[in-house]
């Protein structure tokens, strides 16, 4: 068994020889630097990448601090581990890793860490390798407290602000600014000391308003100080005057071109519109008769069509002692709000007007279309033959009297017949056995209906 070893021992030595010609590691520490918490454990990682168990090995781990000389803090190898007496009780080694931890971090284990490994056999050094890492020990950043200088409203292009930021816990602190959540950069009017702990901005200007926050982190920790408000006094800016009778969203945006207002005879109102802080006062002039009027409000009323007025609007702030004038012009038109809104009311009634008349004209035409064909086509008439006809009507050959009576019974209309006293007696004597016509004026329908039943009609009509 122990010749086996040996020579398990010699194969290896041989590949280790072939290795250290190609630079081949034998121990790697992940990371080169590595930062931790005060008071908290920290482990440094190591990778043994030879099997510890089967050869003959000495490790040893050494600390560097900032300021002072290397010590030892460990030293472990195939027959045991030995750490040094003042670290005993903080640190720990894990193998076949050759990994170190460190339970409980103070100020004083920051700096450098290696690691030497030397592999032997029979007391011979085959290869030493060594490796080194960086520590940092920080302390958590407390939240930082924020003063500025001065601490009343500033006024635009004459004063100065200054940030200050501190952090009371914290170690290797880093310090920034924001204003709106936006990270503020060095220019020309923004100025940061070497840390960045301090902002001034010198002069300062209306965009530099909003609200301030200033950020602290380190490598183990990061926070934000509440956000301030940074009130400036400025303007006034962008003196405009505004018409509420003309306003983009009742499409009359174009009445107003370069400063001329084109009005109907009436009242009209003015206001005023600047952008300053604190707010300016306005001044209205009239400058026909050079007269003014004060208030954010101008009303005037104007009904002499074709008049044109000159104004100047004046806003000034008090505390910035800052001016600005704007000059407009205010036309009268010729057409009143009257008759405007006489012709509105007009044309809103006259297709009532229409839709009245086109109904009176069809009911005419319809009474005057029945009259027409009352008097042309005899609706009573035709109904009246139309249900006496019989349903089917046979056809015969034309003759010129009367071949049967009884064919010529039904609804006659009442004609009568002059006629002379010759051919009225001779017709009585033919009908003596009838009753006595009263009356000379006989009619068709009287005769027949006299006829008895079964007498021939020919000879009468003849």
């Amino acid at each position: 068994m122990e010749v086996v070893t040996r020579t398990r021992a010699l194969c290896f030595c041989t590949v280790l020889i072939f290795l250290s010609e190609v630079h081949s590691e034998l121990i790697h520490l992940p990371s080169s630097l590595l930062h931790g918490v005060q008071g908290k454990p920290l482990l440094l990682p190591a990778e043994a990448r030879f099997p510890l168990e089967e050869l003959e090995f000495e490790g040893t781990w050494y600390h560097t601090p900032v300021s002072g000389h290397s010590t030892h803090l460990v030293i472990f190898s195939n027959t045991g581990v030995i750490p040094s007496l003042r670290m005993k009780s903080r640190l720990s080694l894990q193998l076949p890793s050759a990994s170190l931890l460190l339970l409980r971090l103070e100020a004083g284990d920051e700096g450098e860490y290696s690691l030497s490994l030397d592999i032997s056999v029979k007391n011979r050094t085959l290869k030493t390798e060594r490796r080194m890492l960086r520590v940092t020990v920080d302390v958590p950043v407390s939240g930082p407290v924020v003063v500025r200088t001065p601490s009343s409203p500033v006024v635009e292009d004459r004063d100065n602000v200054t940030w200050s930021c501190s952090a009371s816990n914290g170690t290797n602190v880093h310090y920034g600014w924001q204003r709106d959540g936006v990270p503020l950069v060095p220019g020309d009017r923004h100025r940061f000391s070497e840390d960045k702990s301090t902002l001034v901005i010198s002069p300062v200007r209306e965009e530099d308003r909003g609200r301030y926050r200033c950020l602290v982190w380190n490598h183990v920790s990061r926070t934000s100080s509440p956000a301030l408000e940074l009130s400036v006094l400025y303007g006034p800016y962008n003196l405009s005057v505004l018409c509420p009778q003309y306003m983009p969203s009742q499409g009359s945006e174009g009445l107003r071109n370069r400063g001329v207002f084109t009005v109907n005879p009436g009242e009209v109102t003015f206001h005023c519109q600047a952008a300053s802080n604190p707010p300016s006062s306005c001044e209205w002039v009239f400058l026909g008769s050079n007269s003014t009027q004060a208030g954010p409000r101008l009303k005037v009323s104007y009904y002499r069509p074709q008049h044109v007025e000159d104004f100047l609007l004046r806003a000034f702030n008090n505390v910035t002692q800052r001016q600005a004038e704007i000059p407009f012009t205010l036309l009268v038109t010729g057409m009143e709000i009257g008759n405007m809104k006489h012709s509105q009311e007009s044309s809103t009634t006259s297709p009532m007007a229409v839709a009245v008349l086109v109904c009176s004209l069809s009911i005419i035409i319809a009474c005057m279309l029945m009259v027409f064909l009352r008097r042309t086509c005899h609706p009573k008439r035709v109904l009246m033959n139309i249900y006496k006809r019989p349903l089917t009507e046979q056809k015969r050959p034309h003759s010129s009297g009367h071949e049967d009576a009884t064919e010529d019974f039904g609804i006659y209309e009442f004609v009568s017949l002059p006629g002379n006293m010759e051919s009225t007696l001779a017709s009585s004597r033919s009908l003596a056995h009838l009753e006595s016509v009263p009356d000379l004026h006989t009619t068709i329908y009287d005769v027949i209906r006299h006829i008895p039943d079964g007498m021939p009609t020919q000879s009468l009509l003849e």
